[in-house]
């Protein structure tokens, strides 16, 4: 068909003279001789790619579709604005609040649109009047280079008007649009409003499918053709990492500008006082832990306001992992009460066992053991389920990208033999229960009293582990080792590699369950706790930096 269309056109091509024409994937005529490409086809105008009828024009131009209906001239930034769109919707799904959308209703947003719209006087990212109305609404997305009249063959062009320039684009000192950028705009959003979604959140609800992310070209439209180069542009087969996607979130507030988040105040829920309260009972802590959480966010002086609002526009930026920073805080706390050598906590964790057995009518106290055991078996199971999960995760899409669009029969063709395939062999295993999704919840782990095989250690007691010294109560425990004394000498200051043999079983352990409830590396963790100690223990830390390995300090 596309064949006998080319050759009922009869004009000379206006580079080489030859009549002998084929056609793009998008309906436009190419010389076979010297690829030169009219600008003959038909035009259309619509706005049925976005589903968004407010918006009246995204890039400049008409639509245009193909003779053979092989859908619309689009380019990369629609595709871009189509995943952000998908990805407001699910977090509306999820509890966020329509008050997201940003934001035409104060002057602080008011000032964030307008640096965005800054972006349209070098690049067609959004026309003026062409808004994301949708609610919940966040940040448009990066401008993106402008594009040239496709003058590539078939075999090397994508779906995309924009996609080879696109994807060839590398001036320096420009940010690019990209899928993982898309999650950091939604978190600078949340945190924006101040939501109760944090970045570890958002990646496990990514990992859960609850926020589109992989693969999210397969919500476009069907007129939105993806093929040839849109595949390195929009096709993402990796997990999200917390610390990539966080250092795009500063990336991206530079880039763009933008003023002083709102205030982090005490009654916000990422000040550090609420969130550990938060992962206290995650953690399965006891409550009366939270005193001396608070205790160390005083000292330190992480929970003033200063601190914690994050202000890309300043001199000295401020960023904070708000979710990383409060586990820290526990495990600092933890060390304080424990010290964590493998051998204090154990010391302990017996005097609580033979306090419980002969006072079973009291309160019972905190032991460590028991929930270390506890913890462990749960832990083990959850991570093992974890991996299983995305052993068996696929990443096969049901709409395929192929090189291009003289491909696409054989992709549809091998997609066609893969299902039939897997019919085959799910026939022969017989039919697996399907597995009801669960409801969406800030907690992974679920702590039940009277539960004998996940006891709840939410109201246990740290009698035993505290002593009056005056007005006030100390920690039994006098001694404390520092996680590092390495710190780099640059502005960055960032600490060492954290390698496990340098510490104590108890302490790695408290790390990898930590982390793996973030979904982030145990050296990130490690690096956070590092940070908080030096400012809690500047003197004691001054007197033992020289020492590489891990030593106990008397604290006073």
């Amino acid at each position: 068909m596309d064949l006998e269309q080319a050759k009922s056109f009869t004009d000379r091509c206006s580079q080489c003279a030859a009549v002998s024409w084929g056609l793009t994937d998008e309906g436009k005529y190419y010389c076979t001789s010297c690829h030169n490409v009219t600008d003959r086809s038909e035009e259309v105008v619509s706005t049925a790619v976005i589903p968004n009828t407010k918006i009246n024009s995204i890039c400049r131009g008409l639509r245009k579709r193909s003779r053979h209906e092989k859908g619309w001239d689009w380019y990369v930034c629609e595709g871009f604005q189509c995943i952000l769109y998908h990805q407001a919707e699910a977090l509306k799904t999820l509890g966020v609040g329509p008050e997201l959308k940003v934001l035409e209703d104060n002057q602080q947003s008011s000032d964030w649109a307008s640096e965005l719209e800054l972006l349209s006087d070098t690049s067609y990212a959004l026309e003026s009047g062409a808004e994301f109305q949708s609610e919940p609404q966040i940040p448009k997305p990066f401008p993106v280079t402008k594009a040239s009249p496709k003058s590539e063959a078939p075999d090397v062009c994508s779906g995309s008007v924009d996609g080879v320039e696109y994807s060839e684009w590398k001036e320096k000192g420009v940010l690019k649009m990209t899928v993982p950028r898309t999650l950091a705009l939604c978190s600078l959003s949340l945190l924006w409003q101040r939501e109760t979604i944090t970045l570890s959140d958002l990646l496990r609800f990514v990992e859960e499918d609850r926020i589109p992310y992989r693969n999210a070209f397969q919500l476009f439209p069907e007129e939105m053709k993806v093929y040839g180069r849109d595949k390195g542009i929009f096709a993402i087969e990796s997990w999200p990492d917390y610390e990539d996607i966080y250092k795009n979130m500063i990336e991206v507030a530079i880039f763009l500008d933008l003023p002083r988040f709102p205030d982090i105040t005490e009654d916000c829920y990422l000040h550090p006082n609420v969130l550990c309260m938060k992962y206290l009972l995650e953690f399965n802590l006891p409550d009366e832990m939270h005193s001396l959480t608070c205790q160390v966010v005083k000292l330190t002086g992480i929970g003033e306001v200063d601190f914690l609002t994050f202000d890309p526009i300043a001199k000295k930026k401020r960023t904070v992992k708000y979710d990383v920073q409060a586990v820290a805080v526990i495990v600092v706390v933890l060390k304080l009460l424990f010290l964590l050598d493998d051998k204090l906590e154990w010391s302990y964790a017996g005097l609580a066992e033979t306090y419980n057995e002969e006072h079973k009518e009291d309160k019972p106290q905190f032991d460590f053991r028991k929930w270390y055991q506890v913890m462990k078996k749960t832990f083990d199971e959850k991570r093992r389920q974890w991996e299983e999960a995305r052993a068996k995760y696929y990443w096969k899409t049901k709409r395929p990208i192929y090189r291009s669009h003289i491909d696409k029969s054989v992709a549809y063709k091998r997609r066609e033999m893969v299902k039939n395939l897997q019919k085959q062999f799910s026939a022969l295993l017989g039919t697996t229960p399907v597995v009801e999704k669960k409801a969406p919840s800030s907690f992974q782990f679920s702590w039940t009293e009277g539960d004998t095989d996940s006891p709840c250690f939410h109201g246990h007691s740290l009698q035993g582990l505290l002593i009056t010294k005056g007005q006030s109560l100390i920690t039994k425990n006098s001694l404390y080792w520092l996680s590092t004394q390495k710190f780099c000498k640059s502005y960055c200051k960032h600490v060492t590699t954290y390698e496990e043999s340098n510490f104590s079983l108890s302490y790695q352990f408290i790390l990898n369950i930590f982390s793996f409830l973030l979904r982030i590396k145990t050296s990130v963790l490690h690096e956070e706790v590092s940070l908080i100690e030096k400012n809690l223990f500047e003197k004691k830390y001054n007197e033992s930096k020289r020492r590489s390995r891990p030593k106990k300090v008397r604290r006073h």
